[in-house]
């Protein structure tokens, strides 16, 4: 499929034929937003921000959680050619305050979701000149919806692909920003995730897509414009809930879902009734990705839900794109799939490529062109000196192409000069019916360097303390070699997880390690 066969991809493109055609329903209240509507919304804020003197390649900024205008808000700043960083809405007041000024937004947009944020960065942000308030009033903030009424509903006369700029998680020290250039192309222009999406995953305009994940972060947020350049319809949910995901899926007959693993083991704890009830017949395509997804996990879903199960591996940084989909993956066990944009290179820590089978860290050779934003040091440590690029990770090849992924460098744990990779222990006790979540990691020892520790949120209704962590530990270690396992386990009430699935797992690690 070539980019003209493709059609202009952006929701205006699609007002002339489906202008009455839901662009995206949310789910709590069934509040339905038409193409026509997201595009006239789109163009009067893409005017708003003209108006206010920003250009293309500006920048703006919005924390929000998954509101009603998320999406318009996106569009408008795409529409605009401009530069958007959707932050989470989880951060406090300083958090936001630097990623606004790290990015140099010049405009800043909240709900009351987020007033006492946006109004604790006002003083703090001297660089933004447009503030507007989404859907109620915020000190210090214009009304988004008075701004939109008195704008010109009529497309600018030049428009230009926008591009989101989002930030990592920042668990490692400040979170940082991946910027990649500007296309430089009109407004529709297909990009190279818009052909994967529906080359890969069969989107059109019949395409009902689930996004059951926070907007804020790159999946769910690319996912969905990129349904929307397909003239399908994204079904937003709030709140990620199992059994509410199921009910949607079988009421708007969604096609289309991206998950991340700890959504399917909260599917498969399911009560079997619930489990049976749910039809699940017009499911085409799952996706997940995010986070590594343990081989009884992913198996289960495949015998559940059938071969619709699809994965990728890739970052925000958008230097690589690895898939597999079912066929592929219970043919090769535990794989994240094969390269679809380039070689794959395994290398140890002197950057030598490394033999078939043996791990090392994953770099992508690709044409893509990215930078931490304000960070030239992490940008220059992501790249080989070859011009290959990494997002970190550590994983090997099978003699098929097909990688697996073994655990992130920064998590490896060395106990008495052999590598540890905690993920396997993990992998094994996020399957016991009296596990909730589970972090595996390394803490200090005085004789072997580091040693294997595990913190667990107990399943609900189960009771903390020596007897489940002798069970644990005897549990593990009737599946893996004991020095894979944990000595000892702590346990939490909950484990700090964003909400997109991924673990927080230096917050917990940090907590043993003094100094």
């Amino acid at each position: 499929m070539t980019d003209d066969q493709v059609g202009p991809a952006f929701p205006g493109a699609f007002v002339a034929t489906r202008g009455d055609h839901p662009a995206y329903i949310m789910a709590g209240t069934g509040q339905i937003v038409t193409y026509a509507e997201l595009d006239e919304t789109a163009n009067r804020l893409a005017r708003v921000f003209y108006d206010a003197g920003l250009r293309p390649g500006d920048h703006v900024a919005f924390c929000m959680e998954n509101h009603p205008q998320f999406l318009a808000i996106a569009w408008g700043a795409h529409y605009a050619g401009l530069y958007y960083t959707a932050i989470s809405s989880r951060l406090g007041a300083a958090e936001v305050a630097y990623i606004v000024n790290d990015c140099g937004a010049r405009a800043f947009l909240a709900s009351p979701y987020t007033a006492a944020t946006a109004i604790g960065i006002q003083a703090s942000t001297p660089k933004v000149e447009l503030r507007l308030a989404v859907g109620g009033a915020i000190d210090g903030h214009e009304s988004f919806e008075e701004a939109l009424a008195a704008a010109d509903p009529t497309p600018l006369d030049v428009r230009v692909e926008g591009m989101d700029m989002l930030y990592s998680s920042g668990t490692t020290g400040q979170p940082k920003g991946v910027k990649v250039p500007l296309p430089d192309a009109p407004l529709g222009t297909p990009n190279a995730l818009h052909m994967l999406i529906t080359m890969l995953f069969g989107a059109t305009q019949d395409t009902v897509y689930l996004s059951p994940a926070p907007l804020y972060h790159a999946a769910p947020l690319r996912f969905s414009m990129t349904v929307q350049k397909c003239g399908g319809t994204v079904i937003v949910m709030e709140h990620f809930d199992p059994h509410e995901a199921m009910a949607l899926i079988d009421r708007y007959h969604v096609t289309f879902a991206q998950m991340v693993p700890t959504m399917f083991v909260r599917l498969l704890k399911l009560p079997a009734e619930d489990r049976a009830a749910f039809d699940g017949s017009s499911l085409t395509h799952v996706v997940h990705a995010a986070a590594p997804c343990p081989i009884p996990v992913k198996r289960q879903m495949i015998e559940w839900w059938g071969p619709v199960i699809h994965e990728y591996y890739a970052g925000t940084e958008g230097n690589g794109f690895c898939y597999a989909n079912s066929e592929d993956w219970l043919g090769h066990e535990g794989t994240v799939g094969k390269s679809l944009l380039g070689p794959l290179h395994i290398c140890d820590e002197d950057g030598n490529e490394v033999p078939i089978g043996e791990s090392g860290t994953v770099y992508f050779e690709s044409s893509s062109d990215f930078a931490y934003h304000n960070d030239p040091d992490k940008t220059a440590q992501s790249y080989h000196s070859n011009g290959w690029s990494t997002l970190g990770d550590i994983g090997y090849l099978d003699e098929d192409g097909f990688l697996y992924l073994t655990d992130r460098r920064a998590y490896m744990i060395i106990r008495g000069g052999v590598n540890v990779y905690p993920q396997e222990a993990e992998n094994v006790l996020t399957m016991h019916p009296k596990v909730a979540d589970v972090a595996v990691f390394g803490i200090p020892d005085d004789d072997l360097g580091e040693e294997v520790h595990a913190v667990v949120q107990p399943a609900e209704g189960v009771d903390p303390g020596p007897d489940l962590e002798a069970e644990l530990v005897a549990y593990c270690r009737g599946q893996l070699a004991a020095m894979k396992c944990p000595k000892h386990i702590d346990f939490r009430d909950e484990l700090p997880r964003h909400p997109t699935g991924k673990l927080y797992k230096r917050l917990l690690k940090d907590e043993y390690w003094p100094g």
